[in-house]
């Protein structure tokens, strides 16, 4: 039995795909262009995982799927070789946060970790949402101040249309002839964390950010 391999913002990126056959499907596209559909989508998620073995490279490949029933079944599947969240402690979530005595933590007992690529949480009488992430092997952590909007818009971390709130957090960047500069870093990204990490597919943005805020 091969070993768990899958992790969270690619199971993300390989539902996608499936969902945009499953569109061709439905639009009755000719049978040709479907074709180049499947083989598009089954060469990205082959893609998706360059150092996979030849057994999980056969159990990635969808080229042989034909029903909605098939799909779910794959994706049923790879859901069982899904990497979970590293687990972490309320202790050392406090250990991220030092200078924060108050710190408000989540409820770690009742966070599905097989579906988390970020652990976040916000504490809404401070207005801060703590984002923790596992960066280059090392868990790290920051702190945001957070807004509420009134109007959708595109989340930064997923990439997806949605109710989103504004968040900032300044940067760790000194300059040597001025003590007193900062730079602040602004985005906006789901509001609800959770809805976050069903749709994220990449984590190019969400590690350039952590590096640039953290001074890495």
């Amino acid at each position: 039995m091969t070993e768990k391999f899958i992790i969270n913002e690619q199971l993300n990126f390989i539902k996608k795909q499936i969902a945009m056959i499953k569109e061709s499907t439905k639009k009755n596209v000719p049978p040709n262009v479907l074709a180049a559909v499947i083989d598009l989508a089954n060469a990205k998620i082959l893609d998706l995982i360059p150092n996979a073995s030849l057994d999980q490279q056969e159990m990635l490949d969808l080229s042989r799927l034909k029903t909605d029933v098939e799909y779910e079944q794959y994706i049923k599947r790879l859901s069982d070789y899904l990497l979970p969240f590293p687990k972490i402690t309320e202790e050392q979530l406090k250990k991220m946060f030092p200078k924060n005595k108050k710190l408000k933590l989540p409820d770690l007992s009742k966070i599905d970790h097989s579906q988390l690529t970020y652990l976040s949480w916000n504490d809404l009488r401070s207005n801060k949402k703590f984002i923790v992430y596992e960066l280059d092997g090392k868990m790290v952590g920051i702190e945001c101040s957070i807004t509420p909007t009134s109007k959708n818009n595109i989340c930064s971390f997923c990439n997806c249309f949605g109710e989103v709130a504004y968040f900032s957090t300044v940067t760790k960047a000194k300059k040597s002839k001025n003590p007193d500069y900062y730079k602040a870093i602004g985005n906006f990204i789901c509001a609800n964390s959770s809805e976050c990490n069903k749709k994220i597919t990449s984590v190019e943005y969400l590690t350039t950010f952590l590096k640039d805020s953290l001074g890495m």
